[in-house]
């Protein structure tokens, strides 16, 4: 993944549409076009391989639509400038997590401690089971 080209390919690919947000705002809200709703398509996607753009249709499931884009809908400010900045931020933030690879577990052995722990807990079952229930 090339960080750089990534940027610029969201940056130039993206398609932003506007309409009227709900919330704190005030008059502003009947009036202004604030919310944001951030379309990117992963086909147009640069910087990334098929590899990590099959992790990409994976992961990020949740947020793509039929046509196969991102889409994301910010209306957190009053500011259209500011609810776009977020936008932008928040689709490569989602990007760039959902293509880092996870560790592979290495299997470890169970401590000392954890099996005399299971032993005692054993040993106790045991005795209970032999006590008179009235």
């Amino acid at each position: 993944m090339d960080k750089v080209e990534l940027h610029e390919s969201i940056a130039k690919n993206s398609q932003l549409t506007f309409a009227r947000s709900s919330g704190k705002g005030g008059q502003n809200v009947n009036k202004v076009n604030t919310k944001v709703c951030l379309k990117l398509p992963l086909a147009d996607l640069g910087g990334i391989t098929e590899e990590e753009r099959l992790r990409l249709k994976e992961k990020l499931s949740a947020i793509i639509n039929a046509q196969g884009c991102l889409v994301i809908s910010v209306d957190d400010e009053r500011s259209q400038e500011l609810n776009r900045k977020i936008a932008l931020s928040r689709i490569e933030n989602r990007i760039s997590q959902a293509l880092v690879a996870a560790k592979k577990r290495k299997p470890t052995k169970a401590t000392r401690a954890s099996k005399e722990r299971k032993l005692k807990h054993i040993r106790s079952q045991i005795k209970m089971n032999r006590a008179k229930i009235f």
